[in-house]
């Protein structure tokens, strides 16, 4: 047993004294280093190119400001940069994977490229790719739209190859996968009608409410230019869970909608206060696209 253990010791001196152990530490050396360079290098040109690309795009928004061209540009802005990321991601790891020893081409041209893309879950990634190419070619949406995609509402703030982003209402910022917009509710391409409902009883003056509500209209309609056109008195209308309610439709500009329903809704309960009329608790008001 002795001798058996004397020879095995043997053996294994032998295999470690053919080691060149310089050479494979200055190979282990070299590529250490080289992924050192490679992510530094990363690190470098993604900081050119996000400035480069932001100086591109400012000088344009500059010229166009204020302008329907301008939500494009923002949007063609955080697309290129997207682009410029997945670039730089897609190098960066093949230069890893090539320097460690990885026999990158070799995989892909053995598996095909399309078999490789099915074996790593790519589908998915592909499909958002050409769902956001079509979103952006027919215009569908651009950053700072406020919009409603399925449940979600808010405000576009990146269109990207993956994923589309929208900032809700309460300060949520939604990250959508492409493939999974199927319908959009673009709320930033038409004026927008403010619906104002202002609740009544059964035994409630309705002449008197909407010459009330007509008279605040005369004076305070010239005191909001996002105003379009003279408010429109619908009358008495019973809501589907039995309530009466007075409606009135304002047409605004794009994105006033809100604003003109609560300063209308108080005017007229202010209004309605002061004459003695008798009211619910519960007013309601609501903003829907005006298309014309």
């Amino acid at each position: 047993m002795k001798q058996n253990l004397t020879v095995l010791a043997v053996n294994w001196q032998k295999y470690l004294n053919m080691v060149d152990w310089d050479r494979l530490a200055m190979t282990i050396l070299e590529k250490v280093l080289l992924l050192i360079l490679f992510s530094i290098l990363f690190v470098i040109l993604r900081k050119i190119g996000k400035d480069a690309i932001n100086h591109f795009f400012k000088r344009y928004r500059a010229k166009y400001e204020n302008t329907v061209t301008e939500k494009r540009i923002k949007t063609f802005h955080t697309l290129t940069m997207n682009v410029l990321i997945y670039c730089l991601w897609f190098f960066w790891i093949y230069s890893i994977l090539s320097t460690i020893g990885v026999p990158v081409g070799t995989l892909v041209a053995s598996a095909g490229i399309f078999s490789l893309a099915i074996g790593l879950g790519a589908q998915g990634f592909v499909t958002d790719i050409v769902s956001g190419f079509f979103i952006l070619l027919e215009r569908q949406i651009e950053v700072g739209e406020y919009v409603q995609i399925g449940t979600i509402k808010g405000t576009v703030t990146a269109v990207g190859l993956r994923t589309t982003q929208v900032v809700g209402d309460d300060g949520t910022l939604n990250f959508i996968p492409n493939r999974t917009i199927t319908t959009i509710a673009n709320m930033s391409r038409n004026n927008m009608t403010a619906m104002i409902q202002v609740g009544i009883f059964p035994q409630t003056p309705v002449d008197q409410v909407i010459k009330i509500i007509r008279k605040v209209n005369q004076r305070e309609v010239p005191n909001y230019p996002d105003i379009i056109g003279d408010p429109k008195i619908i009358g008495t209308i019973s809501l589907p869970d039995g309530r009466l309610v007075v409606q009135v439709n304002i047409t605004t500009k794009n994105g006033a909608q809100y604003e003109i329903s609560h300063s209308f809704l108080a005017l007229y309960l202010t209004e309605l206060n002061q004459a003695g009329i008798e009211l619910p608790a519960s007013p309601t008001m609501v903003g829907q696209p005006n298309v014309k």
